[in-house]
Parts: C-alpha cells; structure tokens; sequence
C-alpha cells in the first residue's frame, strides 16, 4: 500500500498539518510488514507530542482514519508516527529504567513496582527484561492504572 503511494501519503500528511496551522517536514520511512513509520520533524513539537504523549497518540489514531479513508479503505494497515524522535527517545529511556530497575531488584531481592504506564510502553519493558534469569516482571492492575512488578527469580 504505502510501496506505492509514498507521495501521495506525504502530501494527505503535510495537508493535515497545514490545516492545524503547524509548519512540519515528513518523512514517510519503508514499511514493516503492515506497518508505515512516518517521521515528524516540527519546531513546536511540545503541542503536537502533549502530556505523556496522548496527543501524539490522539494524532495517529486520526491520521491513519484519514489515509484509510483516502488511499486504502479496503486495505488493513497501521501507522507509526513520531515527532521529533520522542517516541524512539522515549523507547531509549524506558530501555535504561528497565536495566536500572532489574538490576536494583536482582541486588537487593525485594520487588520493585513501577509508575503505570500505557500497554506499549510496558511492552518494552518486558522485551528488555524478558531474557534475565535473575528477575521476572508481571503487569498488574487494571487500566489507565496498569503497572509493571519486577521481582526477583525464585
């Protein structure tokens, strides 16, 4: 799908910036399996990212409404928007806590309960961790609440 409307997909995208009144550069990256990167570069990213990223989120979801509804209706597909690397920044960040907070757990033997966090960000706190014996995590609550345990192998 996106293989062959990359133009048309960067066009609909500067569009929808445009008419929200933000200047912004995109760049539409290679497709993995059903899923099109697009990469957002703005001077007032702040806005556009919102508080703990929902609006990014809010932004995604719309944008991938209209290219369904404008270039693929009949075609299943999803996109990964970023701005201003926050999202690949915020996967780095969370990356580290994860080590940090396993190794803590593993040196210390007491569990560890991390701040709740939306499902795909425990999602790579889980593939960071899941390869260490010394630790296991488990998501626990119910959301917005849900968190993430760490606790030490028995």
């Amino acid at each position: 799908m996106a293989q062959s409307n990359p133009e048309k997909i960067k066009e609909i995208i500067e569009e929808f910036f445009q008419k929200m009144g933000f200047g912004v550069e995109v760049e539409i990256r290679i497709p993995q399996d059903l899923t099109i990167p697009i990469d957002i570069k703005t001077f007032e990213p702040q806005i556009l990212i919102g508080k703990n990223g929902e609006t990014l989120t809010e932004i995604q979801r719309l944008l991938k409404i209209i290219l369904k509804r404008k270039i693929a209706p009949e075609k299943s597909f999803y996109i990964d928007l970023d701005i201003n690397d926050y999202k690949k920044k915020k996967v780095e960040y969370l990356r580290e806590m994860a080590r940090d907070a396993a190794n803590e757990v593993s040196l210390s033997k007491k569990e560890r309960k991390l701040a709740s966090m939306p499902a795909y960000e425990r999602r790579v706190i889980h593939l960071e961790l899941v390869d260490r014996e010394d630790i296991t995590t488990e998501s626990v609550g119910e959301e917005p609440e849900r968190s993430i345990v760490i606790k030490p192998a028995l």
